[in-house]
């Protein structure tokens, strides 16, 4: 609670940290904000190209909005895996990076990670703004499900939050995660059900190991914005309540470490 006040009274700090991050991250770049979009776009065609021209795959068709698409099932899963490798891809690296600041100022260091997360999250909605549009172009209106869409961002950003928070402040003393993180990622993109559908490992593993795949925090929260966005309907409260469970446990290993470790930041740095 007492971290929460000291939080909550530099409110302020948190903010302007915020918006320095988002005035950065495509500062002097030609396209700007344009590049929150490319990368997942650029993604979906690759992927699209993969799996539909070279191995002729066929997209799930929406339950029930009846659509089929496989490049916009792709994108509904790309979206919410992209705010989980850049946000804690950035924000681990923001203690050693304002080392200086951390050295000579008496601040919530956490304000330095919620900020590059808030800057993340901010590229999610738009992403997700610009992806509304699309669907309901092609017919799959959104609007009844915005609300179900903000509480699955808002567990995700817990989760997110955790993990940066503890990689935050591991990578203080150990600099080799951030290479490391970079092969993590790639793993665990692929035992994630973003490019392809779930049931194709049902078959090919047992019920356990199927049960622990289809429970891991990406996967459902990929599930459930593709449940919201693509299908249009909402799910269930167990899926709401697992990626719940993950948030929780996230946030408090996240800042468990980091509480403890954060005043050893400036004779490390």
């Amino acid at each position: 609670m007492s971290t929460l006040a000291e939080l909550t009274h530099s409110r302020e700090l948190f903010w302007n940290l915020t918006l320095r991050e988002l005035r950065t991250r495509y500062k002097r770049t030609a396209l700007g904000w344009a590049w929150s979009m490319l990368n997942p776009l650029a993604t979906t065609l690759i992927y699209t190209f993969v799996f539909v021209v070279l191995f002729n795959a066929q997209a799930p068709v929406g339950n029930p909005s009846g659509l089929e698409s496989f490049g916009l099932f792709i994108i509904c899963g790309v979206l919410p895996w992209n705010f989980l490798s850049i946000g804690v891809g950035t924000s681990m690296t923001t203690v050693a990076a304002n080392a200086s600041l951390v050295k000579k100022v008496a601040f919530p260091r956490e304000h330095l990670v919620l900020a590059n997360v808030a800057a993340s999250l901010a590229t999610l909605f738009i992403e997700l703004g610009v992806l509304a549009v699309v669907l309901l172009v092609v017919g799959n209106v959104v609007v009844v499900q915005i609300p179900g869409i903000l509480l699955a961002a808002a567990l995700l950003s817990g989760f997110v939050v955790g993990v940066s928070l503890f990689m935050a402040s591991a990578s203080v003393f150990f600099r080799d995660l951030h290479h490391l993180w970079g092969i993590v990622v790639q793993i665990w993109f692929f035992l994630t059900p973003v490019v392809y559908t779930p049931d194709l490992l049902e078959a090919q593993v047992s019920e356990p190991v199927y049960w622990i795949y289809e429970h891991m925090p990406l996967a459902v929260a990929v599930r459930l914005f593709r449940t919201l966005m693509y299908d249009v309907r909402y799910p269930s409260i167990q899926q709401y309540g697992y990626l719940a469970i993950w948030a929780v446990a996230a946030l408090w290993l996240g800042w468990t470490v980091f509480k403890r470790l954060a005043p050893r930041f400036p004779e490390e740095l």
